[in-house]
């Protein structure tokens, strides 16, 4: 499988990889995309196998064979290291990136994400549960009107609710149902403290997708991360709130490595000691 991508500053030195949610594609990265290359980066935007433009060839769809498709994806631009951003299922495959080749991975920017996908409340529950069904059996036109519905309730909001549709329902159907699958059984808990790149945890305090406090075990856990609550932000903080979020972003890419004092460092790997001794 090839992957489509956009590239709209290719002479720009420092390469940034922004990965879409499901269902989206690498267009959604569109308020994103002039501000990272105004900034001097070069941002990339694949759309996953199976979304846009990427033909899923329907042997198996997996985070760790999406990965390995952008490792490559890196190998054909002859780009050693990258940063990462991701959302959602983007910054699920940035983890599996990260923890997959690690000497390729830069900084990472994990947005509106999660270790493991469980729900908090029977609300979140009865959710996951509708999706499941809906898009196994009634179809993904139907499924991208709940979940753009969701990912975009206000009345101001049409325009964005009918582009999330139209890109939701574009996707395969075998790709977005494999997606599901896998996102519904990842769990990195145990493996955050590998993560050694510095990362910036982004969650939006209204997010009814992926709760803030479930995002957060990504802050506690990463050895060098830190988390940062967008207000009057959904789950789809970078079109929510794009400017705060391209200042957030860019401001933590051109910084140097925040590193944590090393007794910070001590304190998450206890932690993530705990989180395993309680079975979390």
């Amino acid at each position: 499988m090839e992957l489509f991508f956009l590239d709209p500053n290719p002479t720009a030195s420092k390469a940034v990889l922004l990965l879409h949610g499901l269902g989206a594609n690498g267009s959604s990265w569109a308020l994103q995309l002039p501000a990272l290359a105004e900034a001097g980066f070069r941002p990339l935007a694949p759309d996953a196998p199976g979304f846009g433009q990427s033909r899923y060839d329907g042997h198996g769809w997996s985070l760790p064979r999406a990965a390995g498709m952008l490792a490559g994806l890196l190998d054909e631009l002859s780009i050693e290291k990258v940063d990462v951003i991701g959302l959602s299922m983007g910054g699920v495959i940035a983890q599996q990136f990260a923890l997959d080749h690690p000497s390729r991975t830069g900084k990472l920017v994990l947005v509106s994400t999660f270790a493991a996908l469980r729900p908090n409340n029977l609300s979140q529950a009865f959710y996951f549960i509708q999706r499941a069904l809906v898009v196994h059996l009634l179809g993904l036109p139907q499924q991208a009107k709940l979940v753009a519905r969701r990912v975009f309730p206000h009345p101001e909001q049409d325009e964005l609710r009918r582009l999330a549709e139209e890109q939701i329902a574009s996707a395969d159907p075998r790709a977005y149902r494999a997606a599901m699958r896998a996102l519904g059984t990842f769990d990195s808990r145990h493996r955050l403290g590998e993560i050694l790149s510095p990362a910036l945890v982004v969650s939006g305090e209204s997010d009814s997708t992926v709760p803030v406090a479930r995002q957060r075990l990504l802050a506690e856990f990463i050895p060098q991360a830190r988390q940062v609550v967008v207000p009057n932000a959904n789950h789809a903080v970078p079109v929510d709130q794009p400017e705060l979020f391209n200042r957030l972003v860019v401001d933590f890419l051109k910084a140097g490595s925040p590193g944590l004092p090393q007794r910070d460092i001590q304190q998450h790997h206890d932690r993530k000691a705990d989180h395993h001794a309680d079975g979390g």
